[in-house]
């Protein structure tokens, strides 16, 4: 039973950029809600996709890193992740990319885990999550710059212990891990 009716999809009546950096890109704009109510300034952050990757090893050790954080100023746990920033690759390549790029893994076989968003209510991209099983060291890490990262190999029970005990932060990357664990458990 549904008491008030349903909300729809907001028309969008003006955009005007603030600001437009490669990193950070904010919009306002004036929209029109379903009742007929228009908002003259409502903020978007845009940002390109992100992906982040659940690798496990052929021995069965799932892949993680850690690396400083500035936003919060300190060092967690996190998935290999990154920006799906590269015209032509799909997001499955820039996920590969990524787990490459970051700890020198490879192979296995992938599928997508989950979709995410950091907060729809003012980002506009999505967090694409994805399972790579029966990885492989197939390289060394090849970092950018500003990325100082270890990397890092537990098992399903520290694994779980790392996110239930607050040592991964980022909730792009814990949630994926908890659907993973959910679904073991199941």
């Amino acid at each position: 039973m549904t008491i008030e009716h349903e909300p729809g999809c907001w028309t969008t009546l003006d955009t005007e950029y603030l600001f437009n950096k490669p990193w950070l890109t904010m919009r306002q704009d004036t929209v029109q809600l379903t009742n007929g109510r228009v908002i003259d300034d409502y903020y978007i952050w845009e940002y390109p996709p992100w992906i982040n990757v659940l690798a496990i090893t052929k021995t069965g050790e799932i892949v993680l890193i850690r690396q400083y954080r500035h936003g919060i100023g300190s060092v967690f746990y996190e998935l290999p992740a990154g920006v799906h920033d590269k015209a032509g690759e799909s997001v499955l390549e820039s996920a590969q990319r990524e787990l490459l790029e970051e700890t020198g893994f490879g192979g296995g076989s992938w599928t997508p885990l989950m979709e995410l968003s950091a907060n729809p209510a003012l980002q506009n991209n999505i967090t694409y999550s994805f399972l790579a099983v029966g990885v492989e060291l197939i390289s060394r890490q090849k970092l950018d710059a500003t990325e100082e990262i270890s990397v890092h190999f537990v098992t399903l029970d520290e694994l779980r212990a790392i996110v239930l005990d607050g040592r991964m932060m980022q909730a792009l990357h814990a949630a994926p891990i908890l659907k993973y664990l959910l679904t073991k458990a199941g």
